[in-house]
């Protein structure tokens, strides 16, 4: 069986990822290397990348679809990313109705918000109650 392990996060700075996903996972993680530092994320690892900082001569852009955590206390969280002045994701879902940066129930029943981290890349939390899987 094939298991999901670990996704990058590509980012310029690896101090300022460290703290700001550090504050919004409420977690430390670990420096890995000069351009790497993980966060243990219920099995798998979100690996915050920066590329030239390990060699690689290539620059990384952020990534271009949003990567999904599922968290218990979806408030929490929501007032985490808010102390650190997160950009949530301000784009209505459907006319009239709730902003994707606010917590809501979606209409495919999820209940969770969006944002983009300082690096540019999309993130949602939604409440590990309500996962849509298909």
């Amino acid at each position: 069986m094939t298991h999901l392990y670990r996704v990058i996060v590509p980012v310029s700075d690896i101090e300022a990822a460290a703290v700001f996903y550090g504050a919004i996972l409420n977690q430390s993680g670990t420096r890995i290397s000069p351009g790497r530092h993980y966060f243990e994320c219920g099995g798998t690892i979100l690996a915050c990348f920066v590329s030239k900082a390990d060699g690689e001569q290539a620059t990384s852009t952020p990534n271009p679809q949003h990567i999904y955590l599922s968290e218990n206390d979806l408030e929490a969280v929501y007032e985490r990313c808010q102390a650190v002045r997160a950009d949530f994701d301000d784009k209505k879902l459907q006319e009239g109705g709730p902003s994707l940066g606010e917590i809501a129930t979606r209409p495919w029943g999820e209940r969770s918000f969006y944002l983009h981290d300082p690096f540019g890349n999309p993130v949602c939390f939604v409440d590990d109650k309500t996962v849509f899987t298909g």
